[in-house]
């Protein structure tokens, strides 16, 4: 191997991979984003790939070759000189060697965390169970364990999830900054149902509030006719220890949602705050809330992040939530801890429901965010859950009524809002699916494609044979395509189906264009954008995405994509995530769960892949369609932030599943010619969406935007 720098390039690394599939990677910095390269396999010129890495200014070039190439040389075109950079021989050998060389050192540090993640759990159980481990919680554990071990060979992130690496990460957080004067002070009412809760649980609960940095806060305490001294003696310690503790002793037990409203009744806040009794507020929490509501009078509902104490009483689990999202608030009760609420909102909806214990709080937020849209959310935690035995912070299956109860909160809702549809709750996350009930409109399905008939044939095919849904036409849009095979598969789908069509569209390849082409001739109010190097799995895929869509607040609706080997391709899209954009979850098993069930119910995402996206005609044309400047690459990212600038949002539907032939190994869409064009469509979106680029207000500014749902080590 020969191997130079030039003026503008500093060579890093050169490594040679891949037995089957051989590759060069040449890692390098340089000033310039798109040095004028040039590659020769065998004396013949041939395309590379670029993939910017983490680092600014760190470039790796890859390139796959066939394993009977002898020779590979890069050049360079500098002030209009060629420089050779690299010059190797490929050889068997030299692949193998790497291989081998990696394998050992791969063997013992899987070997090296299994054991110690194994020897962590068995130091857990014994020390919060003696091994007794309740039932109950022996799917908890048998989960946490494998997201340990998963983790393995990390060095960029904490996983949250993983107890060690989130407190490793909140002790490397920044000490607090001094609090900013407040000139808005309003008197904030913190409602805690108090029923049996020992002494020393109790008073850290009330001694987390006291020591609040903002005063101007009452506590009000419904005692809901507790049989235990400690915990009425505590209650009337409090009472005399703090005149701003006011206490109301419930005759009968009225179990949580009387309990609530007779604090509700003694409350003289403009706001109340929900805690239950044997939970702690961080020290900010109000302050933080106040601090909200100083730049903006007129919020009506905060809710902040939020994490919980162990048995021992460390911090684990942390939830770090998105901004308010009503599809995802459908799914499960993401808001949670802790909530503030204007008072007069709470009194207007009849405060907290009987009969809906387990799922009051759930209840309430979502008559909530039927009277307001000036809901807040604070990306800190502010709030410790304590998970202690027979709670559902440390398992839902400790309260498994409360799950029935979301259903019907979810169902109530529907009803109230004059939503036809049911509530289906998913048997691995345990949270909610809402399956809407509508008559079918007519729905265009759009498939651009050029040849390869073989690959949009199973397209079609899994569409007409699994299709549940009946109203639909096929737009298949031929983009020049040369091949005999594929005018025969033309005339043989128009042959077969009435509600086929081709539509030619005779342009260079531009995927805005062609697509908009066929919208402007479908017949649909309803459209599907479809790739067609995908397969349906999900036969009532349709059913499900089209009742979305025909929500009114939404826009593009998206689905869950997968490899041909059953790992995610897509399940949802983050802004900012590795540059412009980027889909979360790729690579994962299908059957992971997601965090907080992201891979198994609704939620809103900023965006959803042009791959397989539905939404209504009539929203597509409102916010102009496609954008023609953006041919290939971020052109559906595009889509999906003109509709939540106009108001809509997007929304993925895990439930729904197909397959996605694209090649896993691809790398970016950057061939050498290609590359260019891909980055002047990626300063478009960085000069057009920079506000949105650097904040996802359905991510969390906590998150990564190295890799997704993970926390940044550095």
């Amino acid at each position: 191997m020969i191997k130079h720098s030039s003026k503008e390039i500093q060579i890093l690394k050169v490594r040679l991979v891949g037995l089957a599939n051989p590759k060069l990677c040449f890692l390098y910095k340089s000033k310039k984003s798109s040095p004028d390269f040039y590659l020769t396999i065998d004396g013949s010129r041939s395309d590379y790939n670029l993939m910017k890495l983490i680092n600014e200014d760190e470039y790796m070039f890859e390139v796959i070759f066939p394993r009977n190439t002898k020779k590979i040389e890069l050049y360079v075109n500098e002030d209009g000189k060629t420089k050779n950079l690299l010059r190797l021989n490929n050889h068997f050998i030299l692949r193998l060697f790497s291989k081998l060389e990696e394998l050992p050192h791969k063997i013992y540090l899987h070997a090296k965390h299994f054991f110690t993640v194994l020897f962590q759990f068995i130091v857990l159980i014994w020390k919060q169970h003696h091994f007794l481990v309740p039932v109950k919680l022996w799917r908890k554990y048998f989960y946490d364990f494998r997201i340990t071990l998963r983790s393995a060979g990390n060095s960029l992130f904490y996983n949250p999830f993983v107890q060690s690496d989130y407190l490793s990460w909140l002790s490397k957080q920044k000490s607090e900054k001094d609090l900013e004067p407040l000139s808005y002070r309003p008197l904030i009412s913190i409602l805690i149902p108090v029923y049996n809760v020992g002494e020393k649980i109790l008073s850290e609960c009330l001694d987390s509030i006291l020591n609040q940095s903002y005063s101007n806060f009452e506590i009000c305490l419904a005692d809901d006719c507790s049989t235990k001294k400690e915990t009425l003696n505590t209650l009337k310690r409090y009472e005399k220890k703090d005149s701003r503790v006011k206490v109301v002793y419930r005759k009968t037990n009225g179990h949580i949602s009387a309990a609530t409203n007779s604090a509700l009744n003694i409350a003289k806040g403009e706001f109340i705050a929900l805690v239950d009794n044997d939970d702690v507020l961080d020290k900010n929490a109000l302050y933080e809330n106040i601090l909200a509501l100083n730049k903006d009078k007129h919020i009506d509902f905060i809710y902040s992040d939020e994490d919980k104490l162990d048995f021992n009483g460390r911090r684990c689990d942390p939830h770090f939530k998105p901004d308010y999202s009503p599809d995802t608030l459908l799914s499960l009760n993401y808001i949670c801890h802790f909530s503030v609420i204007r008072k007069k909102l709470v009194e207007e909806v009849g405060g907290f429901e009987l009969g809906m214990e387990g799922a009051q709080d759930y209840d309430l937020f979502l008559k909530i965010v039927e009277k307001t849209n000036r809901i807040h959310h604070i990306p800190k935690i502010l709030y410790h859950w304590r998970m202690i035995e027979g709670s559902t912070s440390a398992s839902m299956d400790n309260k498994d009524y409360a799950s029935d109860k979301g259903k019907l909160a979810i169902e109530n809702a529907l009803i109230r809002r004059n939503i036809k549809g049911h509530v289906e709750i998913d048997s691995k996350s345990l949270y909610y699916r809402v399956v809407y009930e509508y008559e079918e409109p007519l729905v265009s399905i759009i498939i651009p494609t050029k040849d390869h008939a073989d690959i949009t044939e199973r397209c079609l095919q899994s569409i007409y044979e699994k299709t549940t849904y009946k109203n639909f036409e096929i737009l298949l849009v031929n983009n020049r395509s040369i091949e005999q095979e594929t005018y025969e598969l033309f005339d043989k789908y128009t042959k077969m189906y009435s509600n086929f069509k081709v539509i030619d569209a005779d342009m260079e390849f531009n995927y805005s264009k062609i697509n908009n082409l066929a919208v402007n001739q479908s017949k649909g109010d309803v459209i599907v954008l479809l790739n067609n190097d995908t397969e349906v799995i999900t036969s009532d895929w349709l059913k499900i995405m089209v009742g979305y869509a025909l929500q009114p607040h939404v826009g593009a609706v998206g689905a869950k994509l997968l490899y041909p080997d059953m790992t995610v391709q897509h399940a949802g899209i983050i802004l900012g995530l590795g540059g412009v954009a980027s889909h979360a979850y790729i690579g994962s098993s299908r059957d992971d769960v997601g965090a907080y069930g992201r891979l198994r119910v609704p939620y809103n995402y900023s965006g959803v892949t042009a791959a397989c996206l539905v939404i209504r005609k009539s929203v597509f044309n409102e916010v102009g369609q496609l954008e023609k400047d953006l041919s290939v690459a971020y052109n559906d990212v595009d889509l999906n932030l003109k509709l939540l600038e106009a108001g809509y949002l997007n929304v993925l539907v895990p439930q729904v599943e197909l397959l996605h032939y694209e090649s896993k190994s691809r790398g970016s869409d950057t061939t050498s010619e290609k590359y260019k064009r891909f980055l002047l469509e990626q300063e478009y979106m960085y000069s057009k969406w920079k506000s949105k680029v650097k904040s996802d207000r359905f991510y969390n500014a906590n998150f990564s935007y190295k890799g997704w749902f993970v926390l940044d080590k550095d």
